[in-house]
């Protein structure tokens, strides 16, 4: 086996990117207090064509020189915005038709290994709410979303940092819906 080199891996400029289709998924991030962590999900979110990103709270914005250490420039092809509140993100997000999924360990919540979404229509919107890396998604923001997805996990810490479990759930959202 060679490894591919750069050109060999049929790269889209940023302005191709930008017209792509793009899988139907908001990653909204509630008070997520790492640049680092918010630059890994610019970097994945990049990787598996989503929509958006909403930064809420204390969460970090571009242009941002941490941002841009773990994004390698993915902060520049992946739409954002900002949002003060988080609970006011989710709700224009509902309003707008998307399905509030939150990552989070709460009672209810469906394990992303056994996350079978009603019949498809191809039409579904998802928005999908990450949370604070002590404090996790904040109750009055699990409280609007239409459910809760966890990762399974057997260790003792039954604990993930939040850009892996960014990586784990869209890389499964990319899985089944990839973009249409």
């Amino acid at each position: 086996m060679e490894k591919l080199k750069n050109e060999e891996l049929g790269r889209p400029a940023p302005s191709d990117f930008a017209r792509q289709p793009k899988m139907p998924v908001v990653v909204v991030l509630d008070n997520v207090r790492s640049a680092a962590n918010v630059g890994a999900f610019f970097r994945t979110g990049d990787a598996f064509g989503i929509e958006r990103i909403v930064l809420c709270g204390i969460t970090a914005q571009p242009p941002s020189r941490e941002i841009h250490k773990s994004a390698l420039g993915a902060e520049l092809t992946v739409a954002w915005e900002y949002a003060a509140n988080s609970t006011d993100a989710v709700e224009q997000l509902r309003a707008a038709g998307y399905t509030l999924l939150a990552v989070e360990q709460v009672r209810g919540a469906t394990l992303l290994s056994n996350w079978n979404p009603a019949e498809q229509t191809g039409e579904e919107r998802f928005a999908i709410v990450f949370g604070n890396e002590v404090e996790g998604v904040g109750q009055e923001v699990v409280d609007l979303c239409d459910g809760a997805l966890e990762i399974p996990q057997v260790g003792t810490k039954h604990s993930l940092n939040v850009a892996v479990s960014g990586g784990i759930v869209l890389w499964e959202f990319f899985r089944r819906f990839g973009r249409r």
